[in-house]
């Protein structure tokens, strides 16, 4: 875990094996206030970023054996056309990350003044003049 107040990154960690929570992978993630990105591979190198206005929501995901070594996985849905499902797999202080994409997602759509609009299916009514 990598935290700094002032610079960029919050959040720098390394996917692991689920066994004994060793990181022997070539997958890097890091967190920080404007975007998330992922880095993976070894000699075929493939990175992917999200901008923290398009996360939506954010769930922990923790399974007996994750919660034995430690370990958790943070599932972010977003709005972002290559990955609408961004998984952080397999990380330390999985909750503390989690929370801070949930923040930092809510800031980073005030500055923006974006604003989310989630379709319920509620279905449009007909006034008693044919009109919306």
């Amino acid at each position: 875990m990598d935290e700094r107040k002032n610079g960029e990154i919050q959040f720098r960690e390394r996917k692991r094996w689920l066994f004994l929570a060793l990181p022997f992978t070539f997958t890097v993630y890091t967190v920080s206030e404007d975007l998330i990105t992922v880095s993976e591979g070894f000699l075929n190198k493939k990175e992917n970023d999200c901008y923290m206005y398009k996360v939506q929501d954010v769930e922990l995901l923790e399974s007996l054996a994750q919660r034995i070594f430690g370990l958790g996985t943070v599932r972010c849905y977003t709005g972002d056309t290559t990955s609408p499902t961004l998984l952080v797999r397999n990380v330390k202080n999985a909750r503390a990350i989690k929370n801070f994409i949930l923040d930092a997602s809510e800031k980073a759509r005030r500055r923006r003044r974006t604003m989310n609009m989630l379709d319920i299916g509620a279905e449009e009514t007909d006034t008693e003049d044919g009109e919306l």
